[in-house]
């Protein structure tokens, strides 16, 4: 992923609103967000070519998603794939704050990341780029290819999405509509974070309109309510910059608060239609 935005416990009926765009160079084979075979819990796109994901939830109100901190002049060839660090979470039984600590153990042997790993008690944040993992604050937050709540123009304007997004009564075809948002932070300030001026303003886009084979793959929205009904929908993206296929999924998790351990509801998969 590459803009993360996300309300967590900021809304007396959802414990989780999360809208993000999955930035990838459209040559890398990608599996779109399905349940999984080995894993049927599991709810998430998939990366065919090292494995892992960047985002998912399972039946059992785990979340995980993760970044890459963007630093070209650190990258390594040899590091393990970071989507892994999320599929792992995912299909594992640690609670947050655990696994959290586990992979600060181990987090020098990948290229920069920034991860969320939560469930419906807890959402954590750690990055192998600053500090110790922190359990994340209730309120509206975002995340791109830095630290969490680094002020950058699409971190602050997927805050203000999100924000503007709980104002309402929940609409995941409206988050999904302003994350489909490719202008550019132009006149704006800027990080640099190695990749020229030119660079960092089209990378600045909510939505990065491809460009030399690269852009924004998948568009996701996710809601976790109080109730434990979970919304999940993805649209995808083609190269030509025009909109891909679309899924949306509707389920009831078993561990939804007060819930006995045989509730929940089988995923009903949906089709949405193309814009």
């Amino acid at each position: 992923m590459c803009l993360i935005a996300f309300a967590w416990r900021a809304h007396e009926n959802y414990r989780l609103v999360v809208a993000a765009n999955r930035d990838e160079y459209f040559r890398r084979r990608t599996a779109p967000a399905d349940f999984w075979d080995d894993h049927h819990l599991v709810l998430a796109g998939r990366d065919l070519e090292a494995g892992g994901t960047w985002l998912g939830v399972t039946l059992q109100g785990r979340f995980a998603a993760i970044t890459n901190y963007r630093n070209p002049a650190e990258r390594r060839s040899d590091a393990p794939t970071r989507g892994r660090l999320v599929s792992d979470y995912l299909t594992g039984a640690q609670r947050p704050r655990e696994y959290a600590a586990a992979v600060a153990r181990k987090a020098t042997q990948y290229n920069g990341f920034s991860m969320l790993a939560g469930d419906l008690e807890s959402l954590w944040f750690l990055s192998n780029q600053g500090g110790a993992p922190v359990e994340v604050a209730r309120g509206v937050h975002a995340l791109s290819n830095h630290l969490l709540d680094t002020p950058w123009p699409k971190v602050e304007k997927g805050k203000a999405m999100m924000r503007a997004a709980l104002e309402r009564p929940f609409d995941a075809d409206a988050l999904l509509a302003a994350f489909d948002d490719p202008r550019t932070a132009a006149g704006e300030p800027l990080p640099d974070t190695g990749v020229g001026l030119e660079l960092e303003e089209r990378l600045s886009a909510v939505r990065i309109a491809p460009h030399g084979g690269y852009g924004t793959r998948c568009t996701t929205v996710l809601a976790v309510g109080e109730d434990g009904r979970v919304e999940f929908c993805e649209r995808t993206w083609r190269e030509d910059g025009r909109p891909g296929g679309a899924v949306r999924y509707r389920f009831t998790l078993a561990a939804a608060p007060g819930a006995s351990p045989r509730a929940g509801s089988r995923p009903r998969r949906t089709a949405l239609p193309s814009r």
